[in-house]
C-alpha cells in the first residue's frame, strides 16, 4: 500500500480569513504531504507497508525502535482528523445532544471554551488540543493544530487567537457528533475531557 495524502474537505480559501490560503497551501501541501512521504520511504519493502494507517499506529506505538515510523503515521492521522474539525461557516452551537453532555460534564459550553482554550495555549512547543470521549479508551471528536506551522502567518506567535477564532468560526461540530455516533454506542453515557498530545496520533 502507498500512502496518500488527504485531499482538502473544501477549497483552499474556503477557510480564510481565519485560516488563509497560504497558511492553508503550506500545511496541507507541504507539512502533511511531507509525513506522508516520509512514513512511506520508512515503510517501503517492510510488511508495515500493508498495513491500513490506523494499523500501522497500533503495530508501532509500544515499539522505541520504530518512533518515526509511529510518528509520521500519527501526524498523517491527526492531520486527517483536523481538517475534518474545520469547516467554512463552523462554530456554531453544536447539536443539542451533544450540547447537553457538554454541559453536563464541563458546566457550560462556555466553561468548555475556556477549558479547551487553557489546553491548547498550554501545549508547550508543537502539539494538538482535543476533545475526546473518557472512557475504555480515549476517542478523538474534533482537535485544533498548535504548531506554529498551523498559525503562524495569520496570527503570528498568537496562539490564543488562533485557537479562539477556529473554535468561534470553523470548529465542525457535526464531524464531532459523527464521531461521537461512531464511537459510542451509548452517547448520553460518554464523558467529553479535553487533552493535549503532542506527537502522539489521536487513536485508541
Amino acid at each position: 500500500m502507498t500512502f496518500k495524502l488527504m485531499p482538502l474537505p473544501y477549497a483552499l480559501d474556503a477557510l480564510s480569513p481565519t485560516i488563509s490560503s497560504s497558511t492553508l497551501s503550506i500545511h496541507h501541501g507541504k507539512h502533511h504531504q511531507g509525513y506522508v512521504d516520509k512514513l512511506n520511504a520508512l515503510v517501503t519493502g517492510t510488511p508495515l507497508a500493508a498495513l491500513s494507517l490506523e494499523d500501522v499506529i497500533v503495530a508501532t506505538w509500544a515499539h522505541p525502535d520504530q518512533r518515526k515510523i509511529f510518528n509520521a503515521a500519527g501526524q498523517i492521522l491527526n492531520h486527517d482528523l483536523y481538517w475534518k474539525s474545520l469547516t467554512p461557516g463552523g462554530g456554531q452551537r453544536p447539536p443539542e445532544p451533544l450540547v447537553r453532555q457538554m454541559e453536563r460534564d464541563f458546566g457550560s459550553m462556555e466553561k468548555f471554551e475556556k477549558k479547551f482554550l487553557d489546553v491548547a495555549v498550554a501545549v508547550f512547543g508543537s502539539g494538538w488540543a482535543w476533545l475526546v470521549t473518557d472512557g475504555e479508551n480515549l476517542h478523538p471528536l474534533l482537535c485544533c493544530d498548535v504548531w506554529e506551522h498551523a498559525y503562524y502567518l495569520d496570527y503570528q506567535s498568537d496562539r490564543p487567537a488562533h485557537v479562539r477564532a477556529v473554535m468561534a468560526k470553523l470548529a465542525n461540530w457535526t464531524f464531532a457528533a459523527e464521531q461521537l455516533d461512531m464511537f459510542e454506542s451509548d452517547p448520553g453515557a460518554f464523558r467529553p475531557r479535553v487533552t493535549a498530545m503532542t506527537a502522539a496520533a489521536a487513536i485508541a
